[in-house]
């Protein structure tokens, strides 16, 4: 008689231990503008920390729906895994101590890495990208700058893809390995151009061979009956899937960076 077939335990993802693990809250983020908790997720002998932000904790809005920060942050997350490139850290949308909210996985900074700079001067030194100029107090200015960074490039390209109103600075977690996270995804996909962000170095300049590839991609999964479509048609409205699906279209239409507009403030406040 031969011995059972041994069947392997099934491999945790984070996403299944974000959306299947039991979250004990752990304290509060207090510095975010929303509740946002500091928690621990486990399952099946694995746990990791997270932020659990309850949809109950979002403060209203003037141009965005009520209730709706959550469900924005996942379908960054679900445009960023269309991408491929990994920039938003796995996002579920789940029932919570608080009721139902966003958990993300945690993820810790590498403190030396730098991405931001203010200097002296007109023109940024090789390796950086001008933004603006900062008043930094006693009447002086200085240039703010950031990374000629081709992982920063790419959070360019996703943050005009989901229309981001809101690319501060503390928004960028690169680690120990050298990838590099965007979080904060709450005031995205709106129907009318809000982006505001830090990097706007690249304005206007051609938009590299990897980010038109990603492009076509986005553009095949939003077309009707499109797998990136129906997920978003689960999270956010059809006007803002198809105002996302226009922007896809637009980039690959100028084939350039966006610039500022100016009918909206181009850089965030404050912008750290």
């Amino acid at each position: 008689m031969s011995a059972p077939e041994r069947i392997p335990p099934r491999s945790v993802t984070p996403v299944d231990l974000l959306t299947e693990g039991e979250l004990t809250v752990r304290g509060r983020i207090r510095e975010a503008s929303n509740a946002a908790l500091l928690c621990t997720v486990a399952h099946d002998g694995r746990e990791a920390s997270c932020v659990y932000k309850p949809v109950a904790g979002e403060q209203p809005l003037w141009d965005f729906p009520d209730g709706t920060l959550a469900e924005r942050e996942v379908a960054a997350y679900e445009v960023s895994e269309a991408t491929g490139w990994g920039l938003v850290p796995p996002t579920v949308l789940r029932d919570g101590p608080y009721g139902e909210g966003m958990v993300q996985l945690w993820i810790d900074v590498a403190p030396e890495a730098d991405l931001l700079a203010l200097v002296d001067g007109e023109e940024p030194e090789p390796g950086w990208k001008a933004i603006g100029f900062a008043e930094v107090g006693e009447g002086r200015t200085a240039l703010l700058v950031h990374a000629d960074d081709e992982r920063l490039r790419r959070l360019a390209v996703l943050d005009a893809v989901i229309n981001n109103a809101d690319r501060k600075g503390g928004h960028l977690l690169p680690t120990a390995d050298g990838r590099l996270h965007g979080i904060d995804h709450g005031v995205t996909f709106h129907v009318d151009d809000k982006l505001r962000t830090l990097l706007w170095g690249w304005a206007g300049e051609p938009l590299t061979d990897d980010a038109l590839r990603v492009l076509r991609t986005l553009d095949d999964g939003l077309k009707d009956g499109g797998a990136l479509a129906a997920r978003l048609a689960e999270l956010i409205t059809p006007a803002e899937v198809d105002a996302t699906r226009a922007r896809v279209a637009a980039l690959l239409g100028t084939g350039v960076h966006p610039q500022p507009g100016g009918d909206w403030p181009a850089i965030p406040w404050p912008p750290v």
